[in-house]
């Protein structure tokens, strides 16, 4: 059993399920936090479930002033310091906790919880892996598998039992191999060779209409062009629109990756000619 999704984690690893409580992750920190009904000693600070795995951003905000958290205290909710620096995706393979892998990737935001695009980079990030190393050691043991964080300026944000599935395609070749012989036989072997960097484009339309997958000939000749390493089609057909956890600023149709940006756009480009044009969100 590989999982690549929270509830699975949930229910697959209950004795590090903890980690999603956002609440200890920052006190394992070191981190000023406390849950909505105890004042945080200055503003601004961000405001958060301290459990959510739906993803997305649900629920987020900054609270600016004591007033603002008057008007939007909810139980179950959380505030935690306004971070700044670097927003970083980290994965990594993880055997008894100690960290043996990991890969970076940053997104370039735009607007309303939207990105234009993620970058997966080749480069290591030795500040950030010496953090997340220490961390790990010292609250992962017994574990063995696959971990994803979320660090701003090198704290982190949230952590995950699990890989980014969007982008692993670009990891290189054996990857998904070693990925099994991590969960099948607990340890990591991954001849890590070559590194470039990838790219990972989505496809943003306007919230609000139904939409159904493009013709699986246009699948087929966006996946064969030049540099394109996956396509995704990120909703289902059956599934109610809004059921779907969505980004407030577009419904996200696809997501292309690729080590080239510009081959990952043009292909964007081709695929959205599937749908409406009026409905399509221009993100070049």
């Amino acid at each position: 059993m590989i999982p690549t999704d929270d509830p699975d984690c949930w229910l697959l690893c209950p004795a590090h399920r903890w980690i999603y409580d956002k609440l200890r992750m920052a006190e394992s920190q070191g981190l000023q936090a406390g849950p909505h009904g105890v004042p945080p000693p200055a503003y601004p600070v961000f405001s958060k479930p301290i459990i959510n795995l739906r993803g997305m951003g649900t629920g987020s905000r900054i609270i600016a002033t004591a007033t603002e958290m008057a008007h939007f205290t909810s139980p179950g909710h959380m505030w935690m310091p306004l971070l700044s620096g670097a927003h970083i995706s980290t994965d990594c393979a993880v055997e008894d906790g100690r960290i043996a892998w990991s890969r970076h990737a940053t997104g370039t935001p735009w607007n309303d919880g939207m990105f234009r695009y993620w970058t997966v980079h080749a480069a290591a990030n030795p500040a950030l892996e010496e953090r997340l190393a220490a961390w790990t050691l010292r609250h992962m043991r017994g574990y063995s598998g696959m971990m994803n964080f979320e660090t701003i300026g090198g704290d982190i944000i949230e952590a995950h039992l699990r890989f980014a599935d969007q982008w692993c395609d670009l990891y290189g070749d054996g990857w998904a191999e070693a990925l099994v012989r991590l969960y099948a036989e607990g340890h990591w072997s991954f001849a890590d060779r070559n590194r470039v960097d990838g790219f990972s484009v989505p496809l943003f339309a306007r919230h609000g209409a139904g939409f159904k997958h493009p013709p699986a000939g246009l699948q087929a000749a966006v996946r064969a062009m030049p540099h394109i390493s996956s396509l995704q089609i990120t909703f289902h057909e059956d599934k109610p629109m809004a059921q779907h956890a969505m980004p407030p600023g577009g419904f996200r149709l696809a997501v292309v990756n690729a080590t080239s940006l510009s081959a990952a756009q043009a292909a964007r480009r081709r695929l959205a000619t599937a749908w409406d044009p009026a409905l399509i969100i221009n993100q070049d």
